[in-house]
């Protein structure tokens, strides 16, 4: 089974959502087969991800970093759509940190990193606006070997 992991923004522009869609079932329909996604299930890049790949029959494989991590879903419908997927996934690892902090995110996206064949970066390209954020994540994987694939619409700017 070939497992694909994701890390990305949270605040995605609406003139690139469908971009992010188009490029990430590319990828899941390039690999074909069985798959299992691995995702955090954050707003934006994560749930997309999710989404589509649950759509193209993968396996999802929810990381949550925190015991608190629900919590942080605090726009309407956020917390909605977060136990939506969940609730979809096969299979969910807990992290051992007790709060969502930037220890905690970070933990989660390294661990996907490791647990993956191929990481989905939903990135502009930009450094990370805190520790643990995607950039570091697809730095860390970079140095790890894996193959990652960077989706962002060019000359975008994220807010």
């Amino acid at each position: 089974m070939k497992r694909i992991g994701v890390t990305g923004h949270r605040n995605i522009p609406v003139e690139a959502v469908g971009h992010v869609q188009t490029e990430i079932l590319a990828v899941l329909h390039e690999h074909g087969g069985a798959l299992e996604a691995l995702s955090s299930l954050a707003v934006g890049a994560d749930q997309i991800f999710a989404d589509l790949a649950l759509a193209c029959g993968a396996e999802l494989t929810v990381v949550v970093p925190s015991g608190d991590y629900a919590d942080g879903f605090a726009a309407p419908g956020e917390r909605a759509g977060y136990e939506a997927l969940r609730r979809r996934a096969t299979r969910e690892v807990r992290l051992e940190f007790a709060h969502a902090t930037d220890e905690a995110y970070y933990a989660a996206g390294a661990f996907i990193a490791d647990n993956c064949d191929h990481l989905l970066a939903v990135w502009d390209g930009c450094p990370a606006r805190g520790p643990g954020g995607t950039a570091d994540i697809v730095h860390y994987a970079r140095r790890l070997g894996r193959p990652v694939t960077v989706i962002w619409r060019e000359g975008l700017v994220r807010d």
